[in-house]
C-alpha cells in the first residue's frame, strides 16, 4: 500500500519542477483568453477606425474603377496606379494590423509573462501517431474542449443573431443612403456588433482560465519518490553528505589535537570535560580555547597534554562553564577573566618552580565562576 501511494502524483510541484517546465515551454495556456483579447482589441479598433478606413477604401475602389481610354494601353501607368493604391491601402490598414499584432503578442504575457523557449518548437513525432490522436480525442481533455466549443458556438451565435435581429432596420436603411454615408454607418454597425459579440466571451474566459490553471498545476504534480529523487539530486545523497560531515569532523579533531602541545593549561572536570587554553601576551586580548572535548575526546586531550608536559588543572565548575559557553578559537568570556587569571598565575608559578626550584605552588581550589555559567548550578 505504501509503495503504491509513493507512485501516485499527490504532491505539489517543487520550485525546481516549475522552473524546468517553464524552460521546456510547458506553461499555462488559455486560448480563450488570447482569443478574447484579440477580438476585443480588433473590435474596438474597427469601431474607432471604421469611418476613416471606410472613406480611404472607398477612394481606392473609386480610383480603381475609373476608366481612362487615353492610358488604358499604357502598362507602366497601370502598374504605377496599382502600386499607389496598394500602398494607400497598406497605410490605411497599418494601424489596425499593428494593434492586432500587439494584442497577439501581449495576450500570453497577461497569463505567464515573457518567455522564450526553443524546446517548445522541437518536433514531436509521437503526435503523428493516429492512435495517440484518437486517444486524445476521446480523453477527458478532449471532452472538455468539445463542451467549450459547443458553448462558444451557442453563446456567440445566439448573441450575434439577437444583435442582427435588433438592428435589422439599421441594416436595411443602408441601401437608401449614399455610398459614402452607407460605408461609414455600416462600419460603425459592424464594429458595435463585433465588439458586443466578442465581449460575451468574457464568460467563457471566466470559466476556462481557472480550469487551465488547475489543469497545469495538476499535470506538474509529483510522486513522493520523485520528490525524494529530486532532493537527492539537488542537495546530494544524504549518506554521502553524512560521510563528508564525518570526515570534516575528523579533520577538525586532528587539527584541534595538534594545538594541544602548544597550550598553556588543560582544565578538566576531572574526567568528563577537558578544555585547553592558550595565552600569548601582546598577541591575544584574552586567553583562547584551542581544544575542548567530552568523554573519549576529553581523555585524548588529557593524554596528549600529559605527553607534552602541558599542566592539567582539575577545576570542574570552570571546565563545565568553558565547555558550555565557548567554541574552538573563541576568547574566554569576560565573566571568567578572574577565574582564568588565577589559573594562569598558578601555571606561571609552576613553570618558575620547574625552572628555578623553590616552594611548590598550591593549585587554586575555589575559583570565582559565576553560578549562571555553570550548567550544574544555573537555574532553568
Amino acid at each position: 500500500m505504501a509503495e503504491g501511494s509513493d507512485q501516485e502524483k499527490t504532491e505539489a510541484p517543487s520550485q525546481q519542477r516549475l522552473e524546468k517546465s517553464r524552460e521546456d515551454g510547458q506553461v499555462v495556456q488559455s486560448r480563450e483568453l488570447s482569443t478574447f483579447v484579440i477580438l476585443m482589441v480588433g473590435g474596438t479598433a474597427l469601431w474607432m477606425m471604421a469611418s476613416g478606413l471606410g472613406q480611404t477604401l472607398l477612394h481606392i475602389v473609386k480610383g480603381a474603377l475609373q476608366f481612362n481610354p487615353g492610358i488604358a494601353r499604357d502598362s507602366s501607368h497601370v502598374m504605377a496606379q496599382l502600386s499607389n493604391q496598394f500602398f494607400e491601402a497598406a497605410f490605411a490598414l497599418a494601424p489596425f494590423l499593428g494593434l492586432m499584432v500587439l494584442a497577439t503578442l501581449a495576450s500570453p504575457l497577461m497569463l505567464r509573462g515573457w518567455m522564450f523557449s526553443t524546446k517548445a518548437l522541437a518536433p514531436k513525432f509521437d503526435r503523428l501517431n493516429p492512435l495517440s490522436g484518437i486517444k486524445r480525442m476521446f480523453s477527458s481533455q478532449g471532452l472538455i474542449e468539445l463542451v467549450k466549443a459547443l458553448g462558444k458556438v451557442g453563446l456567440l451565435g445566439g448573441v450575434a443573431a439577437w444583435l442582427i435581429w435588433t438592428n435589422l432596420d439599421g441594416i436595411f436603411s443602408l441601401s437608401l443612403e449614399t455610398p459614402s454615408l452607407a460605408i461609414q454607418h455600416m462600419g460603425d454597425l459592424i464594429g458595435k456588433i463585433f465588439l458586443t459579440v466578442s465581449g460575451t466571451m468574457i464568460f467563457i474566459v471566466a470559466l476556462d482560465l481557472p480550469y487551465q490553471l488547475w489543469s497545469h498545476h495538476n499535470k506538474l504534480k509529483m510522486t513522493k519518490e520523485e520528490l525524494r529523487q529530486e532532493a537527492k539530486e539537488s542537495e546530494g545523497d544524504p549518506h554521502l553528505k553524512a560521510r563528508i560531515r564525518s570526515q570534516q569532523r575528523e579533520v577538525a579533531r586532528r587539527r584541534m589535537m595538534s594545538e594541544i602541545p602548544t597550550a598553556d593549561v588543560v582544565i578538566t572536570n576531572p574526567t568528563h570535560y577537558a578544555v585547553a587554553l592558550k595565552y600569548s601576551e601582546g598577541k591575544m586580548g584574552a586567553p583562547r580555547v584551542v581544544a575542548k572535548g567530552a568523554d573519549e575526546v576529553a581523555a585524548r586531550i588529557r593524554a596528549l597534554a600529559a605527553e607534552h608536559n602541558v599542566p592539567l588543572l582539575e577545576a570542574p565548575p570552570l571546565a563545565r562553564a568553558l565547555f558550555r559557553h565557548t567554541e574552538l578559537g573563541d576568547e574566554i568570556p569576560a565573566t571568567l577573566y578572574a577565574a582564568v587569571a588565577e589559573v594562569l598565575a598558578y601555571v606561571f608559578q609552576l613553570r618558575h618552580f620547574q625552572q628555578e626550584g623553590g616552594a611548590y605552588p598550591n593549585a587554586p581550589t575555589s575559583l570565582p565562576v559565576p553560578p549562571e555559567l555553570d550548567p550544574l548550578q544555573a537555574t532553568p
